[in-house]
């Protein structure tokens, strides 16, 4: 039967949301006040913000995902310095006023608005980015990301098809939008930029994240969703947070794995899936919002092209590169064995292959035996 969502369940929800939000504005007024009495004391006010590097990130398997490190850089407000200060100053009273009008602005939305900032604009946007990384930062420490801070990415996230119900706020009425995955017919539920007002529904027994479109058009036009009782999810490519965030939102709520579908080559394995599972180095302040550290690895694997004799391609020089690089400093790799053991399998055989490769054996392979075959024995999947 599908775990449903009670009235109650419902309410608990959009309760969390308004404490989340009392508790954003809460912390933006006394970073504020904290910097306003300094001043009154005539002495020097600062922030301190993580050091956003690999140097500054630690990784465990109890956790299962990049950690931000205790280095701080600390800005200190000065002659050469008061602008960019300012800069922070005005975006997060920017934040304050969208979450107090239940509103949101794009990065893009943000850097425009600041052109009615006088002397404190930005010139241009990367210089506004910047900006509202750090302050995304600076409250990360506090378990606030960024699109709690209504700041959201201009790109949209992923296409979602299968046995899932979506309950969305609408932002203008407060009315519940019932939302079911089963019924776009050929096309899919495309992931909003923020998921945090999220409530789900679902009777699947897992999620399957997969790397191409292409793929995901597949398995959703043939249905392969209903025979496997489950969730397609498609990142093309490397997952947008959004796309991260309401895999981990939707597994947690429903409890129910995570299988990671990619291309067998080095960018597939220590890019996409990597980010998916325990995040990025220079985004380690995010990733207890963003990673799906229940993330398993189901294919394509190096092993799959020996048993499956998949058609290749060669290994480019970025390629081995990555992969080397992967091998010798990411923590990730370096902690789980297996994994060494299938990027040193891919660097001997010098080859990659494609998800689309499975064609070989017939167009709709991949759904009637491929992930069949699979699934029978998750506890192999690579980790």
């Amino acid at each position: 039967m599908p775990k449903r969502m009670t009235k109650t369940q419902l309410a608990n929800t959009h309760r969390k949301n308004r404490e989340r939000d009392r508790r954003t504005v809460e912390l933006i007024q006394a970073t504020a006040k904290d910097v306003h009495e300094h001043i009154q004391k005539r002495s020097k006010p600062d922030l301190k913000f993580p050091v956003r590097a690999l140097s500054n990130v630690t990784y465990s398997t109890k956790r299962g995902y990049f950690e931000i490190g205790k280095q701080k850089k600390v800005r200190t407000l000065t002659v050469n310095t008061v602008k960019t200060f300012a800069q922070t100053l005005r975006m997060m009273s920017l934040s304050k006023e969208l979450v107090e009008t239940n509103d949101f602005a794009t990065k893009r939305d943000a850097y425009y608005q600041s052109k009615n900032w006088g002397a404190a604009m930005f010139q241009d946007q990367t210089e506004s980015d910047t900006v509202m990384d750090d302050i995304e930062a600076l409250f990360s420490v506090n378990a606030i990301n960024r699109e709690q801070l209504r700041f959201v990415p201009d790109e949209h996230g992923g296409a979602v098809a299968g046995e899932l119900v979506v309950f969305d706020t609408d932002l203008e009425t407060g009315a519940i939008e019932k939302i079911d995955c089963t019924r776009f017919g050929s096309g899919a539920y495309s992931i909003p930029t923020s998921v945090e007002q999220l409530s789900f529904e679902t009777k699947a027994k897992f999620i399957l994240a997969i790397e191409t479109g292409g793929m995901f058009q597949r398995l959703q036009s043939h249905k392969f969703w209903k025979k496997a009782s489950c969730i397609l999810v498609s990142m093309s490519g490397v997952p947008t947070r959004a796309t991260r965030r309401f895999i981990r939102r939707l597994s947690e709520s429903a409890r129910i794995p995570v299988y990671a579908f990619v291309d067998c080559d080095p960018y597939g394995i220590s890019n996409i899936y990597r980010t998916l599972k325990v995040g990025s180095g220079n985004a380690a302040h995010i990733n207890q919002f963003f990673c799906v550290p229940q993330a398993q690895f189901l294919g394509v694997t190096p092993q799959d092209i020996v048993d499956y004799k998949l058609p290749t391609h060669p290994l480019k020089e970025v390629d081995i590169k990555r992969a080397r690089d992967a091998l010798k400093n990411d923590p990730f790799f370096r902690q789980h064995r297996p994994w060494q053991k299938a990027l040193q399998m891919l660097l001997k055989m010098g080859v990659r292959a494609e998800q689309q490769a499975l064609a070989k054996w017939g167009l709709n392979y991949v759904m009637e035996e491929y992930l069949p075959n699979k699934l029978k024995n998750v506890r192999a999947f690579l980790p």
